[in-house]
């Protein structure tokens, strides 16, 4: 059977077909969400648990699936026929790309893998970069932002990223790289007006993913940092609502290793690019060298029973003698270093205090979601400046985005399954800096199992092996008993 691809519009692809073909596309393009069963939602069935990526009714699928939806007509032995608006790449040498890449970069040696990934998307007008924590993504954005304010002059450039930390972060890094923000860039969060005459708006989505549809026409290209983000509601509104955006650009340091994520990723932005690996840069010295301890604590008979995922959190987090095992090891650790929890109130502000009576002399910081944003930069820059001093924060703060190059220890006080959550985490660790030989990561698990079945944690600590082994991380595994 003849079927017609054609482009809807920046965002879709409108396949024409027979029902047949349409109910094949719309089976092979259905995906169980992970974990579904559990929602409130598929518990009440108000939802089936799926993603259906393509609508029978409409012919509508993400645009940037087109690789994926060729491929299956071809298996399939359907005859394609491509409509308006389907191309090849542009074609751009990519010495052309270089040499304008060398010119807004005159200070900065850059790298290989960065000029292959700034070639593919100017040559393909979008694409979704896998660039892991440290691989100079920000540089990437940059000079990816200095290619289309001279080529859209009529048009604004919208920069998305998910905290407030990081749209300081960013603006701060586009003038190391030598431009001039406070003339071109604009930063939109609370308290900062949503309009400019600025080529450039740096934003946190929460600050404008209620505007309509109309506040985004404005825009002629669209950046979305830490994109794996990508997956939340509001940012896919972002994405639907820039129906005339051409130029698309996500960039991550991680996925979450489901195929709909990447895929509904993928469909928004394009088929994913995976320009470097993390073992690669700390091989070729462009990162710190990285040693993992696997600390698992051996719980007493006598606290080991069946409890379900939030009682064994509830009992971990507000574990005394557990808190002040990992207060007496921050104690002796040397260098910066960054302890990460996830409970505000239950764990991470008692082991602050903690902390702090043990350890007065190394000026310990707390930082969660309340902190201001000023007050977060002071404490990056304070830690940047010194070579003995501990931040307590929540891993929602300080796992993603944020840069401090003079960070020599990692905690992980509270376990977490979450790639995203470790592989970010760590990222902050990786930047190297003088007088830096390499960064250790402290992965704090518990054994609680009972009747020889594993408790939840200790599960989601095999998890994090995985992940450790997939990267080919070196790690090494000390068990330890708390008494008590």
């Amino acid at each position: 059977m003849e079927v017609t691809i054609e482009k809807f519009n920046e965002v879709y692809l409108r396949i024409k077909c027979e029902p047949g073909v349409a109910k094949e596309l719309s089976e092979f393009f259905t995906f169980e969400v992970p974990n579904a069963k559990f929602m409130p939602s598929v518990r009440s069935r108000l939802w089936d648990g799926k993603i259906r990526l393509f609508s029978p009714g409409t012919g509508k699928i993400y645009l940037g699936l087109l690789p994926y939806v060729r491929r299956f007509l071809a298996t399939q032995g359907h005859k394609i026929k491509y409509g308006e608006g389907i191309r090849a790449s542009r074609g751009i040498e990519k010495d052309l790309v270089k040499k304008f890449v060398n010119k807004i970069s005159k200070s900065l040696k850059v790298r290989d893998y960065q000029l292959d990934a700034i070639h593919h998307i100017i040559n393909n007008d979008r694409g979704l970069i896998l660039s892991p924590t440290g691989s100079g993504k920000s540089f990437i954005i940059y000079a990816l932002i200095r290619y289309y304010v001279d080529l859209l002059p009529d048009k604004k450039i919208l920069v998305v990223v998910p905290t407030t930390s990081l749209v300081e972060q960013m603006y701060t890094d586009f003038a190391d790289y030598g431009w001039f923000p406070d003339e071109h860039c604009h930063r939109l969060y609370s308290g900062y007006d949503k309009n400019t005459p600025k080529e450039v708006i740096i934003s946190t989505w929460q600050s404008i993913y209620k505007m309509p549809k109309q506040y985004f026409s404005q825009f002629g290209a669209v950046f979305i940092d830490e994109c794996h983000l990508a997956k939340a509601k509001s940012l896919t509104g972002i994405m639907t609502k820039l129906h005339d955006c051409q130029y698309r650009i996500g960039t991550t340091g991680t996925l979450d290793g489901t195929e709909v994520h990447q895929l509904v990723l993928e469909g928004l932005f394009a088929k994913c690019k995976k320009v470097t690996t993390t073992t690669k840069l700390i091989q070729a010295k462009q990162l710190s060298d990285l040693h993992i301890s696997c600390i698992v604590l051996d719980h007493v008979k006598a606290n080991r029973k069946n409890r379900t995922y939030q009682e064994e959190m509830e009992y971990l987090s507000t574990h005394r003698l557990r808190n002040l095992f990992i207060t007496k090891l921050v104690e002796t650790l040397e260098g910066n270093t960054l302890v990460l929890a996830q409970y505000i109130e239950k764990q991470l502000v008692p082991l602050c205090l903690m902390i702090i009576d043990r350890c007065a002399d190394k000026n310990p910081h707390l930082v969660y979601g309340a902190t201001p944003t000023e007050e977060r930069e002071q404490i990056r820059a304070i830690v940047e400046q010194n070579d003995n001093s501990i931040v307590v924060a929540s891993y929602g703060t300080f796992s993603m985005g944020i840069n401090i190059r003079r960070l020599h220890n990692i905690v992980f006080a509270s376990p977490y399954k979450s790639q995203i959550k470790v592989l970010q985490s760590i990222g902050r660790g990786l930047r190297t800096s003088e007088n830096k030989e390499g960064l250790k990561v402290f992965d704090i698990s518990d054994d609680l199992s009972y009747n020889n079945k594993q408790n939840f944690t200790l599960k989601h600590f095999g998890a994090r092996i995985e992940i450790y082994n997939k990267e080919e991380f070196d790690y090494k595994i000390l068990p330890v008993k708390l008494k008590g």
